[in-house]
């Protein structure tokens, strides 16, 4: 007796269906595999995500532009504000002291160049008068020099005649003292009338300096009167910096100013963050930045809202270096121990504000970010 055993049809029939059933099997698995395949090289490969993503925001810092002594504090940490919501007063007695005195200032000086102008035509006068002078002077110097040449004549006349004894020794004295006194007199005419050629240049120059200061400018507009008026402004300004107002709306954090502390200009007071302005530091590898551009669809999906919630941003721009080449301490890759290490770069996301309305985020908080390639722009 034979110890073969022949197949059976039933066995037969089971083989065949396990056969088949392979075939199905590996039929499957290669156009699964096929279908990822081509999902992940058509579809998938257009798309690259990271978890390394953070939001973050242009904090606004609050400094008062004036020094002073904090007369109030009207927010607190946390606290949401409005752009021109005011959040703190600095005592304003010193500034109004400040703004009285650029007032008078600038009132003293509007009277300075209104007693220059008037004084143009004081001037204008005095130049006719001392004209006048000179021409008198210079009548009388004609008449002392007539009277000069007279008593000469009269001296030399009287000089030849003595000689021969037809005039007296007292009359000659007498065409003497004439001489004298006239040139006395025209002595003293040139040196009035080189006086009044003096007193006119005075004149003149007077007036020539109280016209610099006026040349073409009204008392609004004199130089002097313009820097007045700027100082009243400045210190005007100064006043309203007292109460120091919120510059955007968000929510007031790192406070760090109280009631009665003395306060200088640019000394840090509180910060306002921003939230409807938030943007995300997406930390993608560099090896995957190859297709990414500006302006390419991003979704988000932050940590502390699950998936439930989803954002959506565009790409708003590049880092201009990795997170290592801006750290504290650079690595230095040009030693014998390097080994390559795969950079992240920063990609700023730019996020919808109207979603954020509905789903507020704060700074800091880890997001995860896709972002579509497909996009060429």
């Amino acid at each position: 007796m034979s110890d073969t055993k022949k197949a059976t049809p039933t066995d037969v029939t089971k083989s065949n269906r396990r056969k088949k059933l392979l075939i199905a099997l590996a039929a499957v698995v290669v156009i699964s595999g096929a279908t990822a395949s081509a999902y992940a090289l058509l579809y998938g490969s257009n798309f690259i995500s990271t978890d390394n993503a953070y939001t973050a925001v242009e904090v606004a810092q609050v400094t008062p532009s004036v020094g002073g002594t904090v007369s109030r504090v009207l927010v607190t940490d946390t606290q949401a504000v409005k752009k021109g919501d005011v959040l703190v007063e600095i005592d304003p007695t010193d500034a109004r002291l400040a703004l009285a005195q650029a007032e008078a200032d600038l009132g003293r000086a509007v009277r300075r160049v209104q007693g220059f102008m008037a004084n143009d035509g004081s001037l204008n006068a005095q130049i006719t008068a001392r004209d006048a002078d000179e021409n008198r002077a210079a009548a009388q110097l004609a008449s002392a020099e007539a009277d000069f040449e007279r008593a000469q004549i009269d001296l030399k006349r009287r000089e030849a005649l003595s000689a021969s004894g037809s005039v007296s020794g007292d009359e000659l004295t007498r065409a003497q003292n004439a001489f004298a006194a006239a040139k006395a007199n025209l002595d003293a005419t040139r040196a009035a009338i080189a006086q009044a050629r003096a007193n006119r240049s005075t004149a003149v120059s007077s007036r020539e300096a109280n016209a610099v200061l006026i040349a073409g400018t009204t008392v609004e507009s004199n130089p002097e009167v313009a820097l007045a008026r700027a100082r009243r402004d400045q210190a005007a300004v100064d006043l309203e910096r007292t109460v120091v107002k919120a510059p955007v709306d968000g929510i007031v954090a790192k406070r760090q100013v109280q009631v009665g502390q003395r306060v200088q200009a640019g000394m840090p007071l509180l910060a306002v963050v921003p939230v409807t302005e938030m943007h995300v530091d997406a930390n993608f590898k560099e090896v995957q930045l190859k297709k990414v551009r500006v302006g390419q669809p991003v979704t988000l999906h932050a940590d502390i809202y699950g998936k439930g919630v989803t954002y959506h941003g565009v790409v708003e721009g590049f880092s201009g270096g990795s997170g290592s080449a801006f750290s504290a301490i650079p690595a230095q890759n040009a030693t014998g121990n390097w080994i390559k290490v795969v950079q992240r770069l920063p990609v700023r996301v730019k996020l919808d504000p109207a979603e954020l309305g509905i789903s507020p985020l704060k700074v800091g908080l880890s997001m995860t970010a896709e972002i579509d390639t497909r996009s060429k722009r």
